[in-house]
């Protein structure tokens, strides 16, 4: 790793240790069910199926989130404010005992405002990390764990030579934002640089300054699975079993559990998130993205310091859920069995998606009869549905994983 780099990651540690100071990290608090009440600082679906795991176990819950009908806000009380509304930062931090987020693009200030006005175990110095890409491949790197070759880029100019010296394939990623597939382009053939760089930074002009963006080289990978490990407030660590994930026009569409890979590299992948969580002093959910090349190699793609997507699997296949075992981890209970109970296959339902998906479920389901597949649905209250958009997801016990992706093969509502 680059001197700069191993400086910015040392920085990045000592101002997460001061960060957490007397209110988290270096004086966990155990709350209890019942005398405790959990602010979530977003109201996706996220930290709606974290307030049903809580709400079961006797937590209160309350969410801010900009959209009036929220999916957490359906079953939380809810403040409607905008995520930079310092006033509805403090409302939140005065109605609730631990405070939460439920995805990382919140603002950084608000979590720091939030840390000094009330408990936040997970503090902002990992939502601070997490939020830029360079941060995050600089701490992963610092921590032992390998991330792909990668360059910093701010114009055109140093993108071609960042290309020259990584080789092509390249992916060029913004720092920041960008999920799904946006904010990036693969680049395979150098007369892509220019075209690759104007869809990255809309409207740039050949030689302009852009804003910071990262290069990564190519990984030929054999498939990608993720890790999801929690850290408690007082230091336990446990993981999940490790999801093969298969994307579609870059949004995750299946998970696979058992992943498809050598007990080995399942293992290594666990120790790999475990050193993650651990190094970066988290508390709550890690979520540790991973390429698997064809010589076993494992390289970290990216991380996400809350419940993931590819773990909702977790939801009904497991001891413990993900939504659960954040819960347990913030408010500093012991963390719960992550044992898988049975195979299971996750697959998303998109906006496409959805009226065919609620469509069967007033239907004998022949095919997962055949299969011996369990389809266990989760919509997420969306008030409005899109091409593209996660409404929901399915998790399909079954046993084996086979017979789970038969069946999204067999009912035909994912051709497109």
């Amino acid at each position: 790793m680059r001197q700069e780099e191993l400086k910015d990651a040392e920085q990045m540690r000592g101002a997460q240790v001061q960060d957490g100071g007397a209110k988290s990290v270096g004086a966990p608090r155990t709350l209890l069910p019942g005398q405790t009440t959990i602010g979530v600082l977003g109201g996706g679906q996220l930290g709606r199926m974290m307030a049903l795991d809580g709400i079961a176990m006797g937590y209160r819950f309350v969410a801010l989130d900009p959209a009036a009908d929220a999916p957490c806000g359906q079953v939380t009380p809810q403040i409607t404010a905008a995520y930079n509304d310092r006033d509805a930062a403090r409302e939140l931090a005065q109605r609730a005992d631990v405070i939460t987020y439920e995805f990382e693009n919140v603002d950084a200030g608000v979590a720091a405002l939030l840390t000094e006005q009330s408990y936040v175990p997970q503090g902002s110095a990992l939502l601070y990390t997490t939020q830029h890409r360079l941060r995050e491949k600089a701490a992963i790197e610092a921590a032992g764990v390998p991330v792909a070759p990668y360059r910093k880029v701010g114009s055109l100019a140093e993108l071609t030579a960042a290309a020259a010296e990584l080789g092509l394939p390249c992916v060029l990623k913004t720092a920041t934002g960008g999920y799904d597939g946006k904010g990036q382009a693969v680049i395979r053939q150098q007369d892509e640089l220019e075209a690759a760089f104007r869809q990255v930074v809309p409207g740039a002009a050949e030689g302009a300054e852009a804003p910071e963006l990262v290069l990564e080289k190519f990984v030929k990978f054999q498939c990608e699975i993720s890790v999801i490990a929690a850290r408690s407030a007082s230091g336990e660590v446990k993981s999940f079993p490790p999801a093969e994930n298969i994307h579609v026009n870059n949004i995750l569409h299946l998970s696979i559990v058992p992943a498809r890979v050598a007990e080995e590299i399942r293992q290594r992948a666990c120790e790999l998130a475990e050193r993650l969580v651990t190094g970066l002093d988290a508390v709550g959910l890690l979520a540790v993205e991973m390429f698997v090349t064809e010589d076993g190699e494992l390289f970290v793609n990216e991380l996400a310091p809350r419940p993931h997507n590819s773990g909702h699997y977790t939801m009904d296949a497991c001891a413990t859920s993900q939504f659960e075992q954040h819960i347990r981890a913030i408010c500093n209970l012991p963390l719960g069995d992550t044992s898988l109970l049975t195979p299971v296959v996750m697959v998303n339902v998109l906006g496409q998606h959805l009226d065919g998906v609620i469509g069967r479920t007033g239907q004998a389901d022949g095919a997962a009869g055949k299969l011996g597949v369990a389809p266990k649905l989760h919509i997420y209250g969306k008030t409005e549905s899109k091409t593209g958009r996660k409404m929901g997801h399915i998790n399909l016990l079954c046993k084996d994983t086979g017979d789970g992706l038969s069946w999204v093969e067999q009912t035909n509502l994912w051709r497109n």
